[in-house]
């Protein structure tokens, strides 16, 4: 870790200018010593054009995997230890008690699928626990359309805390309803009751209450996918972002010596 962080350092120390993807990544690097004039942020985003808003329930999919009548939360990635997924599993059994007809459903694979699998049989809701399994790309708007509330459970960890995920800006581009975490990386993109939800990182008793009370403000849940559309339109899309880079250029063509003739 300190050969790699002091070869990092050397490397934007170094260089005429440096370009980050959040805030987090930004600090970390004026905090090692680099002039603040140096360090840009160009915030992470998607293409908009990729993601279709309002997507209908696929039923024949609700269907196959008896969907039809439940409540399901979901995650859909990589099953890494720091994503929070065991959190979630974790939280299932108090959600039950509030909302008897509630599914989590787990789209992936990953390091962790054996742990939670364990963790699911262990708190007796093995039940209600779906693992489907890694799906094709082109089928992964299908099961984004059954899921009522996603979670993004991240634990706090530096990684969680100095980056930003795509996932949320993912989950407002389809305008899906979702919980996350309050980690740092979190806070940078959403807003709290206004473009999604976030709970106390890592607090399961948090967790699960917030869960229980979003499925009970579906009042709200209009208002809020409408404007977590409209911030990735207007906010995080990569034609914005990417023209941040034309400023960054232009000052180091000015800045550039003469050509030798």
């Amino acid at each position: 870790y300190k050969l790699t962080r002091a070869m990092e350092s050397y490397a934007v120390k170094h260089t005429d200018a440096v370009t980050t993807i959040c805030n987090g990544l930004r600090k970390d690097i004026v905090d090692r010593g680099v002039p603040d004039s140096k360090a840009t942020l160009i915030p992470n985003a998607v293409d908009i054009e990729n993601f279709q808003a309002d997507i209908p329930r696929d039923e024949a999919l609700a269907q196959s995997l008896d969907l039809n009548g439940k409540t399901v939360l979901g995650f859909l990635g990589s099953f890494y230890a720091y994503e929070g997924l065991d959190l979630e599993v974790r939280a299932l059994p108090g959600i039950l008690q509030e909302n008897p007809d509630t599914v989590l459903l787990l789209v992936g694979g990953g390091p962790m699928e054996e742990s939670l699998k364990a963790i699911a049989e262990t708190c007796g809701i093995a039940d209600r626990v779906i693992f489907t399994g890694r799906v094709p790309q082109a089928e992964v708007s299908r099961y984004y359309s059954l899921v009522d509330l996603l979670i993004y459970a991240r634990h706090p960890t530096r990684l969680t805390d100095l980056v930003t995920p795509l996932k949320p800006l993912e989950a407002m581009a389809q305008k899906r309803l979702f919980l996350a975490s309050d980690v740092d990386g979190h806070h940078e993109l959403i807003r709290d009751n206004e473009t999604g939800f976030l709970f106390r990182a890592g607090d399961l008793t948090d967790l699960t209450r917030k869960v229980n009370e979003t499925l009970k403000a579906k009042s709200l849940w209009p208002k809020v996918l409408e404007q977590g559309r409209r911030f990735v339109e207007t906010e995080r899309n990569w034609t914005k972002s990417v023209s941040g880079y034309k400023q960054v250029y232009e000052q180091l063509a000015a800045a550039a010596p003469e050509p030798v003739s």
